[in-house]
């Protein structure tokens, strides 16, 4: 890798368009070197930061608080962190939940889904039923005995 990189090439780099890497700019995430004629030069620190800022993106925190997290006193980062932290639990479960949703349908052998005891037991809570969802059972131990 050259010791810079053009911030076109910065941007491919993460497959970004260039004017994400100039709105973090702005916002105080990045600051790049500049050279003649006022160009951007994104060294190794650089490319590091926008790492950072896009792990931080997939882990769903918003650019306000990566930029606490870059750059705000640790109490504060800790605060802001640990708020994101609840969030980003509460929608790992909601993967997860979404996640056995589609494994029981593909495992169902009933020929409506919607028919099938154990696939309503498990969107009862969205349906705001109080009570908790059964344990799961194969599908087919539920389904009618097929002919044939």
């Amino acid at each position: 890798m050259k010791s810079s990189l053009a911030i076109g090439d910065a941007a491919a780099r993460f497959g970004l368009p260039a004017h994400v890497l100039r709105h973090w700019e702005s916002m105080g995430l990045l600051a790049p070197e500049r050279v003649g004629g006022d160009r951007r030069r994104y060294g190794p620190a650089d490319l590091e930061r926008v790492a950072m800022i896009l792990r931080a993106k997939d882990g769903g925190l918003g650019l306000g608080d990566i930029a606490v997290m870059l750059g705000a006193d640790r109490r504060v980062r800790r605060e802001v962190l640990g708020r994101n932290r609840e969030e980003l639990r509460a929608r790992i479960a909601a993967a997860r939940d979404s996640l056995a949703l589609v494994e029981c349908a593909l495992a169902c052998e009933h020929e409506d889904i919607a028919a099938c005891p154990h696939f309503k037991a498990m969107i009862a809570g969205r349906l705001g039923d109080p009570r908790p969802p059964r344990a799961p059972v194969p599908c087919d131990a539920e389904a009618p005995a097929r002919s044939g």
